[in-house]
C-alpha cells in the first residue's frame, strides 16, 4: 500500500494565498498497475490528492473508517471481500464519501447491484481513458455517471429487472468452460452465490479455468456459495419415467437455491444458474424430457430471481430432423448464443 497523503492540507498558490481544500482519494484495486494508472490521471489535477490505496476488501474499509475520504475509487471483485459489499459497509461510517466503482465486470445486474449501494458512478475499465475523469467530476458533484458503453444496463424506471434464462450452443469444450467460467465469475466475484450442474470434465475444467483467473474457488466452495453437482445424480433426484417431475423438481432445485443464498454474506444475496440439466436429456434422445425441463427451469427463475445459463453441444443436432426441437429449445430462453 502506497500512503501518500492523511490529512487535508490547503492548496496554495505562489504568492501563499489558500485556492481550496483538496479532494481525499482513497484507491481501491487488487491490481498495482491499476492502482498506478488511477493515480496517474489523478495527479492531472492538483486539487485531487491520493491519500492512500488498499488492496482488498477489508483494506478498503479499515481504510476508509481511518481516513474518511472525500472519495473512494472502488474495484468489484477484491478479494477477502467484494467491492458492493464493501461499499454497504462504508456507507455506515462515512455516508459523506463519494463512490465511483470502476471495473471490468459489465454485468448488468452486478451495475445495478453497485449502483442501488448509493454510489455516484460505475466506470468500465475498458471506458477508463474516456469517462474515467468525467465520472469522478459528476460524483464531487453529486450527480450519477455510469459508462457510455453501460447506459442500456441501468434502470431508471425503478421497474425489477426481468431474470435471465439464456443458452449457449457451442462447438467445442473451450467455447463451453469460457462461456461458462465468466457467468459463474461474475456472480462470485460480485459475491453472489453460483450452482453449477455438469458432467465431471466439465466442472474440472471450470475449476481450472476459475483458478487460473484468480478466483478462490476452493474458498467459494467451502463457504457454499459455489455448489458443483453432477449432471447425472441430479437428474435422479426428480426424474420419473423419464420425464422430470415438477413437484420433486421445485424441491429439489429450491432447496439448493435458497442455501446457496443463506450463504452470500449480502444484504440481498442473488444466485445464478448454469449447466447441462436438459442438454444431458437431449443428448439421450429424449427431447419432449428436455423441453419440459427447461420449462420448470424458466418457472423456477422467475418464481426464486434466479438467472440461468445452459449449455447444448452444436454436436448433437444433426440437420433438418433435430430443427423443431432446436427451435423449440430456442424458445423457452430469453437469450441464444450460437458458436
Amino acid at each position: 500500500m502506497q500512503l501518500i497523503c492523511t490529512r487535508r492540507v490547503p492548496i496554495k498558490d505562489g504568492n501563499g494565498a489558500v485556492l481550496l481544500s483538496p479532494i481525499r482519494i482513497l484507491i481501491v484495486d487488487d491490481f498495482k498497475d491499476w492502482r498506478r494508472q488511477v493515480l496517474l490521471l489523478f495527479k492531472t489535477r492538483p486539487e485531487w490528492q491520493v491519500v492512500a490505496e488498499a488492496a482488498d476488501g477489508l483494506e478498503a474499509i479499515q481504510k476508509a473508517e481511518e481516513l474518511k475520504p472525500d472519495l473512494i475509487v472502488l474495484d468489484i471483485g477484491l478479494p477477502k471481500l467484494n467491492g458492493i459489499e464493501a461499499a454497504r459497509r462504508i456507507r455506515q461510517f462515512s455516508a459523506s464519501s463519494k463512490i465511483v466503482f470502476l471495473s471490468q465486470v459489465n454485468d448488468r445486474d452486478v451495475v445495478q447491484a453497485a449502483l442501488a449501494t448509493g454510489a455516484q458512478g460505475y466506470v468500465h475499465k475498458a471506458d477508463v481513458r474516456s469517462d474515467f475523469l468525467p465520472a469522478i467530476q459528476a460524483a464531487l458533484r453529486d450527480r450519477q455517471f455510469v459508462s457510455r458503453s453501460l447506459k442500456d444496463f441501468t434502470d431508471t424506471s425503478g421497474g425489477k429487472v426481468p431474470h435471465r434464462h439464456e443458452v449457449q450452443f457451442y462447438s467445442d469444450d473451450a467455447v463451453f468452460l469460457d462461456t461458462f467460467a465468466r457467468f459463474i465469475a461474475i456472480a462470485l466475484k460480485a459475491g453472489n452465490a453460483a450452482i453449477v450442474v455438469a458432467t465431471e470434465s466439465h466442472r474440472d475444467g471450470l475449476v481450472r479455468r476459475m483458478k487460473t483467473q484468480g478466483l478462490d474457488v476452493d474458498a467459494a466452495t467451502q463457504q457454499g456459495t459455489y455448489v458443483q453437482l453432477d449432471v447425472a445424480k441430479a437428474l435422479s433426484a426428480f426424474m420419473v419415467n423419464d420425464m422430470p417431475d415438477p413437484a420433486r423438481f421445485f424441491e429439489v432445485v429450491s432447496g439448493l437455491v435458497k442455501a446457496a443464498a443463506k450463504a452470500v454474506n449480502q444484504e440481498h444475496p442473488r444466485v445464478v444458474a448454469c449447466g447441462e440439466c436438459a442438454p444431458f436429456l437431449w443428448a439421450q434422445g429424449k427431447p419432449d424430457a428436455a423441453i419440459r425441463l427447461e420449462q420448470l427451469w424458466d418457472e423456477l427463475g422467475k418464481t426464486l430471481d434466479v438467472d440461468i445459463l445452459c449449455g447444448y453441444a452444436l454436436s448433437s443436432f444433426h440437420g433438418k430432423e433435430d430443427e423443431p426441437v432446436f427451435q423449440g429449445i430456442c424458445a423457452e430462453h430469453s437469450a441464444v448464443y450460437p458458436r
